[in-house]
């Protein structure tokens, strides 16, 4: 598994960040670390570090993009 770091923006209310957990769970990568950053405007943004199954995370993004009012702002490879 390759790790990564997403900066995603999601509404702020109840169940937004379980639902994008489930999300991370369903495309078979695993959390391994969540920082919210801020909240602002009914907006929250989080960063999470995801363990992805084989080296390629778009197949992840793609999911997470699809959710209403998910977007994924940017995404970096961790050093292993």
């Amino acid at each position: 598994m390759a790790l990564f770091t997403l900066q995603v923006s999601l509404p702020d209310r109840p169940g937004s960040l379980g639902m994008l957990a489930s999300a991370i769970g369903s495309a078979g990568a695993d959390i391994r670390g969540l920082e919210v950053l801020k909240s602002e405007d009914g907006t929250g943004y989080d960063q999470i570090t995801v363990a992805v199954p084989g080296t390629d995370p778009s197949d992840l993004v793609e999911i997470l993009n699809s959710i209403g009012g998910v977007e994924v702002l940017s995404i970096e490879p961790l050093a292993n």
